[in-house]
């Protein structure tokens, strides 16, 4: 696997190694030794989750607070996501930006999303199967939001505006000033 941090610290590209011949492909979605030396901690992950979505769809901005923070590591099975980490790190020399990386079946990249950042990803395809692993466990009591479109963060989807899908919950998220961290 080859591991390129981004611009914000802690927050990796992955491409994993793809043996392809004529019956398809084999490849290692994931190793502990070889993930927690390509980032240099050791991170124990604990839940798996899975989403199917439609064109459109933006989902986000997530993440959890305090003792029930999360690290993440993202990857699509099916279609093309635009997935977006936001550093929410105070003390960070980033906070306040973020990173977006086009994942797709075919390209097999994965994020890695260390604790302290918010996440969101948006459908660029008909349909995504989206899939990720957490290093701590979901509590609705540490959830926090901000708004997809804050102007402060001024995220770029890659989608028309008249494609937009967004759920009822995520539409009355806070800004990123107003947002509890």
């Amino acid at each position: 696997m080859i591991f390129r941090e981004t611009k914000l610290k802690g927050c990796f590209i992955i491409e994993p190694k793809v043996f392809s011949d004529s019956r398809g492909y084999f490849m290692e979605s994931f190793n502990k030794e070889t993930f927690n030396f390509g980032i240099g901690e050791s991170v124990d992950f604990v839940q798996d989750n899975q989403s199917f979505s439609f064109r459109g769809v933006i989902r986000g901005l997530h993440y959890q607070r305090g003792n029930h923070a999360q690290a993440k590591l993202l990857r699509v099975l099916s279609g093309r996501v635009l997935d977006v980490a936001v550093d929410l790190r105070k003390g960070s020399s980033s906070f306040g930006e973020y990173v977006s990386i086009e994942l797709t079946g075919e390209n097999k990249k994965q994020l890695y999303i260390p604790r302290g950042f918010a996440h969101g990803f948006a459908v660029l395809s008909k349909t995504a199967e989206f899939f990720y692993k957490c290093d701590n466990y979901y509590n609705k009591e540490s959830e926090g939001g901000i708004l997809y479109n804050d102007n402060t963060l001024n995220i770029n989807w890659e989608l028309p505006l008249s494609e937009h899908l967004i759920s009822e919950k995520d539409l009355v998220l806070p800004k990123f000033k107003e947002a509890k961290l």
